[in-house]
C-alpha cells in the first residue's frame, strides 16, 4: 500500500486544503487548487505492520486537528497531475518519499488520545466515541485510515477510500438503531437542494425506516461522458438493512448518514428515499464528501413541501426534476412500492 503525507508548500493555518466539510460552498476551481497545491511525498507500507517509524510519524499528523509544519525531502521533483476518484478527493503532485521531519507539535484532541491508547476498544466504538465527542467525520476518516482504532492486534493500515465507507457505514449502522425507536413522521417532507450542475431531492415518507439512493447521471457529466441516453442507477434497503455492499458505490452511506443525522436531530423515523441528477458540466469526480456535504445542506433548509398525498410529492417531481416523476416512479423500488400500499391516513390510524 502507497501511503505518504500529502502537505502545501506553505506555512500557517491550511485547513481548508483537506477539510471537506468545509468545501460544499466554494467553487470546484477553488477545490481543485486547494488539492493541486498538496504535495505528497509516497513510499510502500505493509498494511500488516503499522508500527514503522513513518507510519507513526502519519498517524501523529492525522491525529491533529489543526496542521503541523513538516519537512519533504523527495526523491525526484513531484509528477504535475491530479488523480481522481469517485470516493476521495482529488490528490495532487506527488514523488516518491526520501526522507520526513515533523518540526511543529500535533494537537490531538483528548477523544482521540483516550481511543488510540485503548487497544481493548473495537474499530465500530473508537469511530462512534469520536462521533459522539462531536469530531468532524472527514477528520475520523482520515483517523481511521492509518491504523489508529481497534484491538491492538487487529489494527492495520486502511486504503483511504475504503476508510471513508468504512467510517460513513459504521456511523449509519449506529444511528439507525437510535432512529428505529422514534416514531414515524406523520406527514411527508419533500426537500430539494441545487449545487453545481447537481439537483438533489429527498422524500421522506411516514413510515418504518426503508432508504433508497437513486442517481440520474446526463450525458456529457462525470460517469456518463460518452454515451446518449440519462443513466439510472440506485440502491435500497429495507427495515432490517442490506447484506451485501450497494453497488451504487460510497455515495449510498454518505448520502444516509446526513439523512439519519437529520432525522435523529427531529427524533423520527421514516421511509427516506433521495434523488439525484447530475447535469453535462459536472465533470469531475471530486469524492463521496459533495454527496454527503450537499444532503447535509439540503436538510438545513426547511423543507420544500408537507404533505399527505403522494399525488402531490409527482407533481412537484414532474415540475422540479428533468427526468420527470414518471420515470423516476418507474426507476424506484421504494417509491412503487409506497404507490401501491395502503394511503398514508390508513397507515396513521394503525400506528
Amino acid at each position: 500500500m502507497r501511503i505518504g503525507p500529502a502537505t502545501p508548500p506553505l506555512m500557517g493555518d491550511t485547513s481548508v486544503f483537506d477539510f471537506p466539510e468545509m468545501w460544499i460552498n466554494r467553487k470546484i476551481e477553488d477545490i481543485l487548487e486547494y488539492r493541486w497545491s498538496l504535495i505528497t511525498g509516497i513510499k510502500i507500507a505493509n498494511v500488516k505492520k503499522p508500527e514503522d517509524r513513518l507510519i507513526e510519524e502519519l498517524r501523529l499528523l492525522a491525529m491533529s486537528s489543526k496542521p503541523v509544519d513538516i519537512e519533504l525531502a523527495l526523491k525526484k521533483p513531484p509528477r504535475p497531475f491530479m488523480t481522481f476518484s469517485e470516493q476521495e478527493p482529488p490528490q495532487g503532485p506527488r514523488s516518491p518519499l526520501a526522507n520526513m521531519k515533523v518540526i511543529g507539535n500535533p494537537s490531538i484532541p483528548r477523544p482521540v488520545e483516550k481511543v488510540y491508547d485503548d487497544t481493548d476498544l473495537p474499530a465500530f466504538d473508537a469511530v462512534v466515541s469520536l462521533y459522539e465527542s462531536g469530531l468532524p467525520v472527514s477528520y475520523i476518516q482520515k483517523i481511521f485510515s492509518t491504523g489508529a482504532f481497534g484491538i491492538k492486534k487487529q489494527r492495520r493500515l486502511v486504503p483511504t477510500r475504503w476508510s471513508i465507507t468504512a467510517v460513513d457505514s459504521v456511523l449509519c449502522k449506529k444511528l439507525i438503531k437510535e432512529i428505529k425507536e422514534y416514531n414515524p413522521l406523520n406527514e411527508i417532507l419533500v426537500f430539494r437542494y441545487r449545487v453545481h450542475e447537481n439537483l438533489f431531492i429527498a422524500i421522506l415518507y411516514p413510515a418504518k425506516w426503508s432508504y433508497e439512493w437513486m442517481e440520474a447521471w446526463w450525458p456529457g457529466s462525470t460517469w456518463n461522458p460518452g454515451l446518449d441516453n440519462v443513466v439510472i442507477e440506485g440502491d435500497y434497503e429495507d427495515y432490517h438493512g442490506r447484506t451485501s455492499y450497494p453497488s451504487i458505490g460510497g455515495c449510498y452511506y454518505a448520502s444516509m448518514l446526513a439523512t439519519l443525522e437529520y432525522l435523529k436531530r427531529i427524533k423520527r423515523q421514516a421511509t427516506a428515499i433521495l434523488l439525484r441528477e447530475i447535469y453535462p458540466g459536472f465533470k469531475i469526480p471530486v469524492g463521496v464528501w459533495f454527496v454527503r456535504e450537499s444532503v447535509r445542506a439540503m436538510f438545513n433548509s426547511p423543507p420544500v413541501l408537507k404533505t399527505d398525498s403522494l399525488d402531490e410529492v409527482l407533481e412537484f417531481l414532474e415540475k422540479e426534476t428533468k427526468l420527470r416523476s414518471n420515470r423516476w416512479f418507474s426507476s424506484s423500488v421504494l417509491l412503487r412500492r409506497i404507490r401501491f400500499t395502503r394511503p398514508i391516513d390508513e397507515f396513521l390510524k394503525k400506528d
